[in-house]
């Protein structure tokens, strides 16, 4: 993909003395293990999603001590924000950050868990992907494929703490602090860019020709997908069991969907509204005097058209400790 490449061209130029990303661990392809690459050649097995928790930015004073003075970080948001704070005691002369959307990571014993419900010969997945158009695609050793759309994941199946708060309450799916942000979301098929300033101008021009971009498309509302997962998430942060759609009837909207749903920049419109409501809902039940410190106002404002405001005890304080 996009994301490895990018690093595999850094190191080609010269441009970065090494990459600090995620490859699978050698005894389980789904966890993942920080590695710190210093070759090209190295970067393909480093290709693909894993789900767990791993420390990536350990590998900050290795590279440092190894003589590194450019490296690139791979990371995601949650990452990005500690590296950043950190930044300017490192001592590097640069770092490029390469970020990647997140919506919810989990432990890779409960990843496993979930892939067992996928299929019945789980040990033989060897690539899983949430894509722009409704569907998880699954692939196996024996070369076949398998879609499932998703309003037929067994999400209900799931532990209700499956995914931790912490994931639940993030208000950053887009990655807002890493040079260049690469992922699908608003995608039609393709990868879709946030370049966010000149080093990630930098990033996407080491692709060169290999990389042709347009402005992404748009189609379908999200106002009815967003009302009904925050009506879901009502439920779930209460306690209270999910109202399932009826068997019969999710094969018929999952063909729907990819035709009459949001697609392109409605899709990621709608995915990052969907994360700032389940922010507000989740952290309204669990920990309420934590609002004012981890709602921001901009969040407020993409949940506000769903009627979702803040009470004055709720309200952000600005960067004087005053209210805005």
């Amino acid at each position: 993909g996009i994301t490895t490449r990018i690093a595999e061209r850094l190191l080609e130029t010269g441009a970065v003395d090494a990459v600090l990303t995620m490859a699978p661990h050698p005894d389980d392809p789904w966890r993942p293990m920080p590695v710190l690459v210093t070759s090209a050649s190295d970067m393909a097995a480093c290709r693909g999603m894993r789900m767990g928790y791993a420390p990536l930015l350990t590998l900050l004073e290795p590279a440092r001590a190894a003589g590194h003075r450019r490296i690139a970080v791979i990371g995601i948001p949650c990452q990005v924000y500690a590296l950043r704070a950190i930044e300017a005691e490192l001592g590097f002369e640069r770092i490029f950050v390469i970020g990647t959307p997140c919506s919810d990571n989990t432990t890779t014993e409960n990843f496993h868990t979930f892939l067992a419900l996928l299929a019945e010969d789980p040990d033989s997945i060897t690539y899983l992907e949430f894509r722009a158009d409704y569907h998880v695609e699954l692939r196996f050793k024996d070369g076949r494929k398998k879609e499932i759309p998703f309003l037929q994941l067994p999400i209900s199946k799931l532990p209700s703490d499956f995914f931790p708060l912490t994931c639940r309450t993030c208000v950053d799916y887009t990655n807002v602090l890493a040079d260049i942000t690469v992922g699908y979301m608003a995608g039609q098929g393709e990868q879709w860019l946030l370049v966010r300033n000149a080093r990630g101008e930098e990033l996407l021009a080491a692709l060169g020709d290999e990389v042709r971009v347009s402005a992404p498309g748009t189609a379908g509302k999200r106002q009815g997908a967003v009302r009904g997962f925050m009506k879901n998430v009502a439920l779930a942060a209460g306690g209270l069991p999910l109202r399932g759609m009826p068997n019969w009837v999710r094969p018929i909207v999952g063909w729907l969907m990819p035709r009459v749903g949001p697609r392109g920049l409605e899709f990621a419109r709608t995915r990052v509204e969907m994360k700032a409501i389940e922010t507000v809902l989740h952290l309204r039940r669990q920990h309420p005097r934590r609002m004012r410190s981890m709602v921001p106002s901009h969040i407020w404002g993409l949940v506000k058209p769903y009627g979702l405001e803040p009470s004055a005890e709720e309200q952000p304080r600005g960067p004087e400790g005053k209210v805005p």
